[in-house]
């Protein structure tokens, strides 16, 4: 029979742990790896075969997936301990910033540093405030 434990953001199953605000965070840096070492691999990727270089439709496929992941991550910290928008508002506004990055590539860069920064905030404040409620408020609290 399968155990599971629902605890201060994070799920047990059996021995397995996962923290999904540190999943967030880490979608979050990958992401932010992803756009800056990204640049350095534009002349060997054509020789590779790969066109993925300015490929809108991953572009905005690799954004989707990251507001996916964040959005379930800030949803579980949200409904079970702070009831604080401020992380989603936080994050809205780092997707929203990567949303624009892809419409006006001109000024990406200037984009895309406050939205790295803005997303992984919102995990952060996330976090903090999880740990911070420590318990769940009985009238509100579906667990």
């Amino acid at each position: 029979m399968l155990q599971t434990i629902i605890f201060a953001g994070s799920i047990t199953i059996m021995n397995l742990k996962i923290n999904w605000d540190a999943l967030g965070i880490t979608a979050s840096v990958a992401c932010a790896i992803h756009c800056a070492v990204l640049p350095l691999f534009l002349t060997s990727l054509p020789v590779l075969g790969f066109e993925i270089i300015d490929n809108i439709a991953f572009e905005y496929l690799m954004i989707i997936l990251a507001f996916a992941i964040g959005a379930y991550s800030l949803y579980h910290g949200w409904k079970k301990h702070h009831h604080s928008w401020a992380p989603f508002i936080i994050f809205s506004a780092g997707i929203a910033l990567l949303f624009a990055k892809q419409l006006w590539h001109n000024y990406q860069l200037w984009f895309l540093l406050p939205a790295v920064v803005l997303v992984v905030a919102a995990h952060y404040v996330n976090y903090r405030l999880c740990r911070k409620a420590k318990h769940c408020h009985e009238h509100d609290c579906s667990h």
